[in-house]
């Protein structure tokens, strides 16, 4: 399992994270953290199999979905593969309360 970051720290230290929203494209309607990068979460588990996103090989990476549970699956799969990545803990539902 991948580490978890909250919506506080997240807020506090998110300069120094490259943000990836792992939700579908018909999820985004209801908002998203600014600066994000859309990438599903299929996606972001092939692109880091293929070897498609190395740019962000040396980055700390943060996933997040609606609620945590794919972001967590995404993140996951990222420290697979060799990724310093974690995940907003509760997702973007804990981050749209802060």
């Amino acid at each position: 399992m991948a580490d978890k970051i909250t919506a506080k720290e997240l807020m506090s230290q998110k300069n120094d994270f490259v943000i990836i929203d792992v939700r579908e494209s018909d999820e985004l309607g209801g908002g998203k953290i600014e600066n994000s990068i859309h990438m599903p979460l299929g996606l972001s588990i092939r692109n880091a199999k293929k070897k498609q996103i190395e740019d962000y090989r040396d980055k700390k990476i943060c996933t997040y979905c609606g609620t945590g549970y794919r972001g967590n699956i995404a993140a996951d799969e990222l420290v697979k593969e060799g990724f310093n990545a974690v995940t907003l803990d509760g997702g973007y539902s804990s981050w749209d309360q802060s």
